[in-house]
């Protein structure tokens, strides 16, 4: 693990949780464009990806058909290698679920914390950094 790895995972964090943040922003605008909840729910999918890699994309489930069955990361075990991140791989439909606006905001202030949560972390990590190279000068 390097320095960097700290920024990067909150970095990763970050722009899953702006993600989630649209689709829960787009749920609620058609929440009020569809009063009748005719509209059905969209929720944002995660896969494991390996920074690592040569193009840097992302490990997409092989079935994406059911957000809601099997395992998401598709094989890859991210206690074998800590340097695996989540990425944002796009949404699905909730089968049988309207959207409801209070459930979308609900998922708002959930991104929004969990955004907060991670770019307090990134912070953390900045100082750490600038702490280790104020070391280095002396």
């Amino acid at each position: 693990m390097t320095e960097f790895d700290v920024l990067r995972a909150a970095a990763d964090g970050m722009d899953a949780q702006r993600a989630s943040l649209e689709v829960a922003a787009r749920n609620v605008a058609a929440a009020e464009a569809n009063p009748d909840g005719s509209f059905g729910r969209l929720v944002p999918q995660f896969v494991f990806a390996d920074p690592t890699a040569d193009d840097g994309a992302p490990t997409f489930p092989s079935d994406v058909s059911d957000p809601f069955s099997g395992d998401p990361s598709d094989g890859v075990d991210p206690s074998d290698d800590a340097s695996h991140v989540i990425r944002f791989a796009g949404t699905q439909q909730q089968r049988g679920v309207d959207v409801d606006a209070v459930t979308e905001m609900v998922a708002v202030l959930d991104a929004q914390r969990a955004y907060e949560a991670n770019a307090s972390v990134f912070d953390a990590g900045k100082q750490l950094m600038e702490r280790t190279i104020d070391m280095g000068r002396l």
